[in-house]
């Protein structure tokens, strides 16, 4: 294990041309295991069209990471399964990390698994807290069992691999800044055989009206909301204090919410400001996606449902009295 060493992060570059979030909250956490490591280094890897890394220099700075490598290729200026798992698979080899971390985002969690099968490593995915254990190996804990359990795994090979839920960690907002040198990388895929091609990307309104992970509130129905009538007083009531509407698992099962906007193990992780949970028993399958927030309040009309014990506010009540009360009140 000694030749390993340091914190490899994978920074993904959105279609809009940014470095998902993830990322910055992976190197944070990073930097706090790194404390753990003998102050391992903490470095990021980056692909995307030329040019473009030089844009975010100044972020890559702020935030404290030793060394980036950059892949710059017109062909890789849309996620390619087969190119990007080749090109990290080859770096990884050269650099050799300890760790390897990779946002489990939709891209992630395809990116991830080719790259741990290719490199013969082990794999933790969907992660919710990361730590190094007496024995200086990476400790990554994940939801298991259908959520009923929380499962504490180590990896027995190198590099220790995780993927991370977007919306875990905090984001420290203070800058950590260092000299970040830039690492240029060869692209060597011109024998490689891209199988996927993207020919056209639309939004869906889903994702539109919907997006979870930079929502400031949220208003989220369960069981509890029994109809398609309970979830349009849902987003009637959201619309009217500027929510984003969430749903539970059972609740997209009854086909009351697309799975879009579902919270939960299965689902988004999310950290709004106001988390307001309507109808919502609060199972861990649905918590452990929704636990974060800074404000949870929860609307049941059975004072023992579990969502009480996390919820820094709780009314018992009938939701459907509750707020179509508030909604003409306020009308």
């Amino acid at each position: 294990m000694s030749e390993y060493s340091g914190i490899l992060i994978y920074a993904q570059v959105t279609r809009e041309d940014y470095i998902h979030t993830v990322f910055f909250e992976l190197v944070d956490k990073a930097k706090e295991l790194s404390k753990k490591l003998n102050g391992a280094e903490v470095n990021a890897v980056i692909f995307c069209r030329p040019g473009l890394t030089r844009t975010f220099t100044e972020a890559f700075q702020n935030k404290g990471v030793n060394k980036v490598y950059c892949f710059e290729d017109e062909k890789l200026a849309n996620y390619s399964t087969d190119y990007y798992s080749k090109l990290l698979v080859d770096l990884v080899g050269v650099i050799k990390p300890e760790i390897l971390l990779i946002g489990a985002t939709n891209q992630g969690r395809d990116l991830a698994p080719r790259v741990s099968g290719a490199l013969g490593t082990g794999l933790t995915a969907d992660c919710i807290e990361l730590d190094i254990n007496e024995k200086g190996q990476l400790a990554a804990t994940r939801p298991t069992f259908g959520g009923q359990l929380m499962a504490t795994i180590l990896c027995k090979t190198y590099p220790q691999m995780a993927t991370v839920r977007p919306n875990v960690f905090k984001v420290n907002q203070q800058d950590c800044f260092v000299q970040t040198e830039i690492v240029s990388c060869p692209v060597n895929i011109s024998y490689l055989k891209n199988n996927v091609e993207i020919v056209d990307f639309k939004k869906t309104i889903d994702t539109v009206i919907n997006d979870l992970d930079s929502a400031e509130i949220i208003v989220a129905g369960g069981k509890g909301m029994k109809n398609e009538k309970g979830f349009e007083l849902l987003k009637k009531f959201a619309g009217s204090i500027g929510a984003t509407v969430a749903a539970t698992r059972t609740a997209v099962e009854m086909g009351l919410a697309p799975q879009s906007i579902q919270v939960g193990q299965t689902g988004k992780t999310v950290k709004p400001r106001v988390y307001i949970a309507c109808g919502i028993s609060g199972a861990i399958q649905h918590t452990v996606g929704m636990s974060g927030s800074e404000h949870i309040i929860a609307i049941n009309n059975d004072e023992n449902a579990p969502i009480f014990d996390i919820a820094d506010t709780g009314i018992v009540g009938d939701v459907f009295e509750i707020l179509p009360a508030y909604l003409n009140y306020h009308g």
